[in-house]
């Protein structure tokens, strides 16, 4: 499986809410930082950091978020995907960048409308 499929893959599980199928791609030790100065924004340690501290707040900060992903590059160990995000309270394009090495997602980095989503989060 290619960068580009195993980073698409994930984005799949994502939509369908498996977080456990979402939670395989990531290396034990993944990087995950999210821009910004905003009280999501900063670094976590692997998957379970993520999930609980930053993907789980999602539905509460951002009533009825959707994502649709607008383009992907990918390169190398590299995927770049240029995503926009829809909420109640958010409308917002991002990139994604997600380094795999060995099959696993082990730096993904979040370069949000960082104003964007700090004037959402304080709606």
């Amino acid at each position: 499986m290619s960068a580009k499929e195993l980073v698409l893959g994930g984005y799949k599980s994502f939509a369908e809410g498996d977080m456990e199928g979402l939670g395989k791609i990531y290396h034990q030790h993944a990087v995950i930082k999210v821009n910004g100065d905003h009280e999501l924004s900063g670094e976590y340690r692997g998957f379970d950091d993520f999930l609980n501290n930053f993907l789980a707040q999602i539905p509460i900060k951002f009533p009825n978020f959707d994502l649709d992903i607008l383009n992907v590059t990918a390169e190398d160990d590299r995927v770049f995907v240029n995503v926009h995000y829809t909420a109640d309270n958010l409308d917002a394009q991002s990139v994604h960048m997600f380094v795999v090495k060995d099959g696993l997602e082990t730096e993904f980095h979040l370069f949000d409308d960082s104003q964007k989503m700090a004037a959402a989060l304080n709606a």
